[in-house]
């Protein structure tokens, strides 16, 4: 009788242990996430210095990623989660000089104001500024390889924050 009680006891114990330490969160780490939908709109590049190109291919680096990492829906409209804003900068300037005064590396900056918007969870809306940069030497033109390196590394970190703010909470 009493190892019955003890037998049924230490199932309880483990019953509760196994439901109540379950975890909502996945390997991105973002968590349970309460919408559906997400849209990322067109994200204007408004820089003083123009790429062509590079506001196109900001916006779908913003949608594969979120994509990738999360089970949310991507629409052209009325999405759970909003993603707006524009590119607002795009600078070449030199980092570090030479004794004789000449450039050494130059240093590619671009930033992005991000409006987010939830939905179902007006509380968690920003506006906030991400900005990354990619150094490089002096004697190197930014075209070609050099400057889709430089764009590849840029937008991952800067998509990588905005995924981390809006959904991750970090």
């Amino acid at each position: 009788m009493i190892s019955k009680i003890k037998y049924s006891f230490s199932l309880l114990i483990i019953i509760i242990l196994f439901t109540g330490c379950s975890v909502n969160y996945n390997f991105t780490g973002t968590g349970k996430i309460d919408a559906d939908t997400f849209q990322v709109n067109y994200f204007k590049n408004s820089a003083d210095l123009i790429e062509p190109g590079i506001e196109r291919t900001f916006t779908l680096r913003l949608q594969d990623l979120i994509q990738n990492q999360t089970n949310l829906n991507l629409v052209n409209h009325d999405g759970d989660l909003v993603y707006e804003g524009e590119i607002v900068e795009y600078r070449i300037a030199p980092m570090t000089a030479t004794a004789d005064q000449k450039a050494a590396q130059n240093r590619l900056t671009i930033s992005v104001n991000v409006r987010f918007t939830n939905k179902r969870h007006e509380d968690e809306d920003f506006e906030k500024r991400f900005s990354f940069y990619h150094d490089y030497p002096a004697n190197e033109q930014m075209t070609g390889s050099r400057l889709s390196t430089a764009l590849e590394e840029i937008y991952e970190r800067i998509t990588q924050d905005i995924f981390n703010a809006s959904l991750a909470k970090w």
